[in-house]
Order: structure tokens, then C-alpha cells, then sequence
């Protein structure tokens, strides 16, 4: 079990001292996954994560309940037995170090109220809306720094932390491991660790990394070995070094979130790795944003550039219906309606961004979208879970 904490830790010199579950994981500078303080206390239920991450002036939803949230919901969709691809988790010992500048400074949400989040918030939230397991993910800005901060020190802590979550909470949450995708070398042997060891679902790759998107020939080595792997990889937006303060009274993530997306993608497409990795089963949030709108400009380049055209053996608009693509924050007619022009229902995963969503998009709101789109039962039930069954073994089998 994850411990509840009753005092403040102790850091020596090699972070804070103690263990998970009475296992001991190799101290680093930002704390083990288990470093607790020197007393705790084991709740006999789900307890809820070593410490969970102090409030702070930042966010806009808090991760906490909204009164949309507290409704009840209709004991059918409680039965349902959601897949969640889209699930944020905050470590304790990430928000510490990573700081709040950081994690919330490009979004409005610093501006907007305190932040808490704890294993339980996530349960609690899951359980009022028929959600039966969620896959974790560090959200932007991920855990690459390339100013000094020990990113695969980060990486490992992060992903033994998600990995005791599963253990914790048995069917409940998976985990899309984190990547320092900049650092190949570190991000390569992460991957061994995450599938090998930590028995991941997957890897979360943020949309850029410094001035590079993931299509550029530096990162093909992991890419390569994802999918020799057969890996599943989840994109999550961010906000581009190249692209910082163009518009500085607007938050960043405002435009900067969904147009990443969007580069990200191109250069994947583009670079050949698509086609390249087709073993790889990759997922883009947000309903892929405004790809599905600006689709037949995005592929009409192909006609015009005879080196691009030869990496994309099937053609652009093939791969871009092979892709994966969840609803969080997009479960509206203006976004749903041109990713359904797109692909089909079985390319379409439920998603909350839970902890991080506004309000007027919660989970429930969410799924509400979903059930007015006019969507089949079946297609509804292949969205809900049956597709992330597919992709996720750790969820398939009988419910």
C-alpha cells in the first residue's frame, strides 16, 4: 500500500529516506517513490499516496470535485466499466521538484485556485461516474529538463511511483510510462525498465521536446524500439521552447496545447515513422485537435513532394485513420463531428484528463457528450472500454 503520512520527511543527503510497502527502491535526489517520513501509518483501505501534493495557487479544477461532478449518475452508465486513457497522476516528490512554475506557468490554471491531488481524489472521481480503470500519465510538461534537473532521476521515480499504483489499487489504473524522449540513451533503457520490470501498458511521450518534435531523426532509435515492442504510445500536448511568449497575454497552452498536437503529428506522419513503426499503436488526446479539420490539407502535401510521398507508402490519409484518438475535453459536436469524418468509432477512446480539466468538462460531462452525439450501442461500448481492450491486455477478459 501506498502510505498516509502523519509527520513531515526527513531529507538526507540522497533525498528522503524510506520505502514503499516496506520495499526499499535506490534513493535519488528527488526522493524515492517510497521515501516516506520515518513514521507513518498503513490504512487498511486504499490509502492515499506517500504525500499527497501540497495545495497550491494554481489550478483551475484543484482536482477536487466540482458540483457537476457530484451528481449522480444513472446506475447503467455506473455499470459500464469505463476505460479511462487519459488520467493524470501528480507525485508528490515531481511537484516538489519540478516546482509549480513549471508544471502550471504556460496554463491558466496558476492563476485559478489550489491544486490537490491524491490516488483517492482519483478513485472517488472514478467511481461517481462508472469509470472502472484509468491509465496513468505525467502530464506537460513531462519530465525531460534540459537545465540542469536529473531527468532520468525524475523519469524512474515517476514511473516506480505510477507502477506501485497498480499494485495498490489491483484493475483500477494502468500505467503509460514517462520518457525523457530527448535523452535517447536514458530514454532507451527506461523502456526496459517499464516494460521489463515494471510490466507498463505503454509510454507517454509529450508533443515537443526543447525545439524538436518526435519525427526528427534523432529520437528514431526509441521509436524503433517501441515498436519492436509493440508498444502503445500516448501523445500529450505541450508548449514548444520555439514557440514560447508569442502571445504573452495569452496563456500559452491556450493555443500552444492543441497546435503542438498538431506538429507533433505532421512530423511523425511525414518523417515516415508511421509508416515506419506500424507495429506501434499510438493514441493523440483531445479528438486530434485540429487535425481532423485541417485533414485534407495536411495530406494534400504528398502531391507536390515526391520525397515525402515515398515514406508514406499507403498514403497519408491511411495512417492517419490507423491512429488512436481519445475524447478528454473534446466530447462536443464541433470536435466530434470532424474526427468522426475521420475514422471510425472503433479509432475512439473515452478520455477525462482528470485532475486537470476545466470546469464544464468534467468526466461526466464528458460522458455525456459521448451518449448526445448519436453514436450507436455498440459504438458506445467499443468507446467506453472496448476499444482500450484492445489495446491494453491488462483490462481485457471477462467483467
Amino acid at each position: 500500500m501506498i502510505p498516509t503520512i502523519t509527520s513531515q520527511p526527513e531529507r538526507g543527503p540522497y533525498g528522503f529516506h524510506g520505502g514503499i510497502g516496506g520495499v526499499k527502491i535506490g534513493h535519488t535526489p528527488f526522493g524515492c517513490p517510497g521515501c516516506m517520513p520515518s513514521r507513518i501509518r498503513r490504512s487498511r483501505k486504499h490509502a492515499a499516496p506517500a504525500r499527497s501534493a501540497p495545495a497550491v495557487a494554481g489550478d483551475e479544477t484543484a482536482g477536487a470535485s466540482t458540483s457537476s461532478d457530484k451528481k449522480e449518475i444513472p446506475a447503467d452508465v455506473a455499470a459500464r466499466r469505463i476505460i479511462d486513457v487519459h488520467h493524470h497522476i501528480m507525485p508528490p516528490r515531481y511537484y516538489e521538484e519540478v516546482g509549480v512554475e513549471r508544471i502550471f506557468g504556460r496554463s491558466s490554471r496558476k492563476a485559478s485556485g489550489p491544486f490537490q491531488w491524491t490516488p483517492q481524489t482519483s478513485i472517488d472521481a472514478m467511481d461517481r461516474n462508472g469509470i472502472a480503470s484509468a491509465m496513468t500519465s505525467i502530464s506537460a510538461p513531462g519530465t525531460w529538463f534540459g537545465d540542469g534537473l536529473d531527468s532520468r532521476t525524475i523519469t524512474r521515480y515517476c514511473n516506480d511511483y505510477a507502477a506501485q499504483l497498480t499494485r495498490d489499487f489491483p484493475g483500477r489504473f494502468g500505467m503509460f510510462a514517462a520518457l525523457p524522449l530527448a535523452d535517447v540513451d536514458g530514454s532507451l533503457r527506461e523502456i526496459e525498465y517499464a516494460f521489463d520490470t515494471l510490466k507498463a501498458d505503454g509510454v507517454c511521450l509529450m508533443t515537443s521536446y526543447d525545439s524538436k518534435w518526435p519525427g526528427d531523426e534523432a529520437f528514431k532509435p526509441v521509436f524503433d524500439e517501441l515498436n519492436r515492442r509493440k508498444a502503445v504510445v500516448f501523445f500529450h500536448p505541450t508548449v514548444s521552447a520555439a514557440c514560447t511568449g508569442l502571445i504573452s497575454f495569452v496563456p500559452e497552452a491556450v493555443i500552444e496545447f492543441p497546435f503542438d498536437m498538431v506538429r507533433a503529428l505532421v512530423s511523425m506522419l511525414y518523417s515516415g515513422t508511421f509508416s515506419r513503426c506500424s507495429d506501434t499503436k499510438f493514441i493523440f488526446p483531445h479528438a486530434g485537435n485540429a487535425v481532423p479539420t485541417l485533414k485534407a490539407r495536411i495530406c494534400r502535401v504528398v502531391g507536390n513532394d515526391k520525397v515525402l510521398a515515398s515514406r508514406l507508402p499507403n498514403g497519408p490519409m491511411y495512417e492517419l485513420q490507423k491512429l488512436y484518438y481519445d475524447v478528454a475535453l473534446s466530447a462536443r459536436p464541433e470536435t466530434l463531428g470532424p474526427l468522426m469524418h475521420l475514422v471510425t468509432a472503433e479509432k475512439v477512446l473515452y478520455g477525462s484528463d482528470f485532475p486537470f480539466a476545466n470546469k464544464g468538462a468534467t468526466m461526466e460531462e464528458m460522458l455525456e457528450g459521448l451518449y448526445k452525439h448519436g453514436f450507436s450501442a455498440s459504438e458506445l461500448r467499443a468507446i467506453e472500454r472496448g476499444n482500450a481492450e484492445v489495446l491494453l491486455p491488462r483490462f481485457a477478459g471477462p467483467r
